[in-house]
């Protein structure tokens, strides 16, 4: 038998993880992006990576649409940027009070962000409650800085 939600929860906060925002751009939805700690590499050649999507949210949908993304791996600097992109009451202030570009693939680049990764859908699979997405790495950027840390349900900074 399986654990409840509660006790997965739980264990999960055990471990540490960066923060990302995973951004689309797509002619029926427009600019659209969450913050998303479920991100990892998956292969070297090609270069890939995936990310986990709740179904419920829209920002899955109009990535399915456009069929490209970006990851927006955040700095120590972004924690408020965070914050905007998990709340669903602040879904249209996003945008506005982001700085961002747009990447060659058409999907919103955060301009203070430590690295952006332009990608391509491989693979939209659903898996219970989300999608797991893997994308393949069409290009970087990157800036300076320390990443910003989620652990036991809290932000953490690198201790220099």
């Amino acid at each position: 038998m399986a654990i409840n939600s509660e006790e997965f929860k739980q264990a999960l906060q055990n471990w540490a993880s960066g923060i990302t925002i995973v951004t689309t751009h797509s002619d029926s939805f427009g600019s659209q992006g969450m913050t998303v700690s479920s991100f990892s590499s998956v292969s070297m050649e090609p270069p890939q990576v995936l990310v986990c999507i709740n179904q419920s949210v829209s920002t899955g949908t109009g990535l399915k649409e456009s069929g490209v993304f970006a990851i927006n791996i955040l700095s120590s600097e972004q924690q408020s940027t965070s914050n905007l992109f998990a709340n669903p009451n602040k879904y249209e202030e996003r945008f506005i009070n982001t700085p961002h570009t747009f990447g060659d693939n058409g999907a919103p680049l955060l301009t203070d962000s430590l690295a952006s990764l332009e990608c391509s859908v491989i693979e939209q699979i659903a898996v219970g409650t989300h999608w797991i997405v893997i994308g393949e790495i069409q290009k970087t950027h990157f800036n300076d800085g320390d990443p910003l840390l989620y652990y036991k349900a809290g932000y953490h900074l690198i201790q220099k």
